[in-house]
């Protein structure tokens, strides 16, 4: 007859819950191997698309921003080699190139990396013509400036007429013109102005023509008058031998004979020329006797009483 041994009990029932404890451990350790497997495994397939990708972002970056600057080298190059592209022109062209490229490159990445270009491209357009509304009138002064230093329709340093103003040009920008007056004022004009206006280029050509007029008197002696004049022009040596010398009665006023003058000059000797025939030919006019009439009116007065 077996009896019952309370050690032995008692021994055998903490195997079995020791037994339990061990499974239960097994069993948490097997479940939470398998969960973090099923986790990595999700995460890995979400993250291989988003990091190819960034490495294909990065390397269109790379590659692009690598290209951007070969090729604003290369145009570098070509514009200053060209003899007919002003230097601020220059450096405006290759800023708008450079940076133009360098937005495209980014529109780029960022199709690459999965955001939605065309609604990105959508509103830089919409930004832009937002921009354009505001500044529609130093856009137009721009363009115009563009057009100024495309054309070159005069340089710096050459006296021109634009837009009612008189001056020698000092500075050409990309939104003024700035002009010096005779008497040495600074004008500044907008360039849309400037070439919406007739330009005339006073410093264009290197030789130009004095229109010099001069007036005598119906009693003075013509002859005389004409080689007076004939004189006075070959003794002046800055005046040009290789172009004719026009001088010839221009016209029979009312009160007096228009007499022309025409030689030509040197550009630079305009002025001069111009001041000191007119001098000269007076002091001569004067010596030999010869007026230069000027308007007069007679008053002719009655006296009714007489009558």
């Amino acid at each position: 007859m077996v009896q019952n041994n309370p050690i032995m009990a008692h021994q055998s029932a903490a195997q079995s819950v020791q037994g339990a404890i061990d499974v239960g451990i097994d069993g948490a350790v097997d479940g939470g191997i398998s969960t973090a497997t099923f986790t990595l495994a999700n995460l890995v397939t979400i993250l291989t698309p988003f990091a190819l990708n960034v490495i294909g972002a990065i390397l269109v970056m790379i590659i692009g921003l690598w290209l951007v600057g070969r090729l604003v080298k290369i145009m570098t190059i070509a514009l200053e080699r060209s003899d007919h592209i002003d230097i601020t022109l220059r450096g405006f062209l290759i800023s708008v190139a450079r940076y133009g490229l360098i937005a495209l490159v980014i529109i780029t990445t960022l199709g690459v990396f999965g955001v939605p270009t065309t609604s990105f491209a959508a509103l830089i357009g919409a930004i832009g013509l937002a921009i354009g509304l505001a500044l529609q009138g130093t856009l137009g002064h721009m363009a115009a400036g563009l057009m100024l230093l495309a054309f070159r329709p005069f340089e710096i340093g050459d006296f021109i007429e634009a837009a009612n103003h008189k001056g020698t040009v000092k500075k050409l920008s990309l939104f003024t013109t700035e002009l010096a007056s005779s008497d040495n004022k600074k004008i500044i004009i907008p360039n849309s102005a400037v070439w919406a206006s007739s330009i005339v280029n006073y410093s264009a050509y290197g030789e130009r023509r004095l229109d010099l007029v001069f007036s005598v008197s119906y009693n003075d002696d013509l002859s005389k008058t004409l080689e007076i004049l004939r004189d006075q022009i070959n003794q002046e040596n800055r005046i040009l031998n290789h172009h004719d010398t026009a001088i010839a009665v221009d016209n029979l006023g009312a009160s007096s004979i228009d007499i022309i003058c025409r030689p030509w000059v040197m550009s630079a000797d305009y002025s001069a020329v111009k001041w000191s025939l007119t001098k000269q030919i007076k002091e001569q006019f004067d010596k030999a006797g010869i007026t230069i009439p000027y308007p007069t009116r007679q008053i002719i007065t009655t006296n009714p009483d007489k009558n």
